[in-house]
């Protein structure tokens, strides 16, 4: 994992409407809550990003874009999306990049990568960084604690 303090890379993807996006878009405009997982409609990303979802309009509040990125196709995340009806960005990384760039390590049977969570700042630094396997929908609840945190020492 990064460490915390440290630039977050820049990366670019295309997300589940076909649009790229990149980091520099948001960084000095919103917090950025980066989150990668294993594999589109699997039980436990499937936890995780509707509980994202359910929280979505929390984060929007604190200023905040959620973003996610795994390994499967733009028309795996649009169908994913759709179906759990996803508000946010669902990023395609399937040569591993942005994950190889943000340290995110091979897990589950060297098949999937691990389930890590960044916050990036206004700044755009590592602020948070979360790695629970096991645990997908607390990524959310940790996350959602850290960005209203960082929110209030905006305005402080």
């Amino acid at each position: 994992m990064l460490n915390i303090g440290t630039d977050a890379p820049e990366f670019k993807c295309i997300n589940q409407k076909g649009k790229t996006i990149q980091l520099s878009d948001f960084v000095g405009k919103k917090i950025v809550v980066l989150y990668f997982y294993p594999k589109d409609f699997t039980p436990g990303c499937t936890v995780q990003a509707c509980s994202f979802r359910d929280e979505y309009e929390q984060f929007m509040e604190y200023g905040a874009e959620v973003i996610g990125i795994s390994a499967d196709s733009e028309e795996s995340h649009k169908k994913f999306a759709g179906n759990y009806s996803l508000p946010f960005h669902l990023c395609s990384d399937p040569d591993g990049t942005i994950r190889k760039s943000y340290k995110v390590p091979v897990g589950f049977l060297s098949i999937f990568f691990s389930r890590i969570t960044y916050i990036i700042g206004l700044d755009g630094k590592i602020a948070w960084a979360y790695k629970s396997n096991l645990a997908p929908a607390s990524h959310v609840s940790e996350a959602l604690k850290i960005v209203e945190e960082l929110q209030l020492r905006n305005f402080q």
